[in-house]
């Protein structure tokens, strides 16, 4: 059976609807408004092997702040949703993602702790249409709202396109593994008995 979520959310400053297959194959229909966004998300969903169809209408007159913050809520709660109990999943994800000059660390535990570990700087206030530091806020907005612990580390810097581009897809990478089935038992991966 297909891990899949539908969610939607509707405010003053964004409309989201986003669909997420956990087992996917890496399919995606993204349009968020923002360019460099797309482009990032894509990368997460092929890398990940996630199938996401996301559309975004935000308050971009305003700037990106809003859209980026409320679609990494929304993809939060998806995965979330999607993962329910969390019974049979490895739990614990991580990826060394090296693009060209650069090279990024993600690790991902879905224990139900909400908690982002940053550790990139950018050079640079945009890339396209999407404020550099709307990275951070994004991936805090899906920490939060999956209540995962996630750590992100440029190991080595570069090409700010390099940077960002090898997080979202190290991302993916990581959490592929950590929600993918787990061999060896079929209960949650916790002396707690649940996550």
């Amino acid at each position: 059976m297909e891990r899949r979520a539908v969610v939607n959310r509707k405010t003053r400053e964004t409309d989201i609807a986003l669909e997420l297959n956990l087992d996917g194959s890496g399919k995606y229909e993204i349009d968020t408004g923002i360019g460099f966004f797309d482009h990032m998300l894509s990368g997460f969903a092929r890398h990940g092997f996630f199938d996401l169809k996301l559309k975004v209408t935000g308050d971009l007159e305003v700037d990106c702040h809003h859209t980026i913050e409320d679609t990494g809520i929304v993809l939060g709660k998806a995965i979330a949703e999607a993962l329910g109990d969390k019974a049979g999943i490895k739990r614990y994800g991580h990826f060394l993602l090296p693009m060209d000059e650069c090279l990024v660390l993600s690790a991902v535990d879905l224990c139900g702790r909400p908690y982002l570990s940053w550790d990139a700087e950018f050079t640079v206030p945009r890339l396209g249409d999407m404020d550099t530091e709307m990275a951070k806020e994004f991936f805090y907005a899906v920490s939060y709202a999956a209540a995962m612990n996630l750590h992100l580390k440029v190991l080595t810097p570069g090409n700010n396109h390099h940077m960002m581009e090898a997080m979202f897809k190290a991302f993916g990478k990581a959490l592929d593994m950590a929600v993918s089935p787990e061999s060896r038992t079929t209960e949650v991966l916790s002396t707690k008995g649940s996550l």
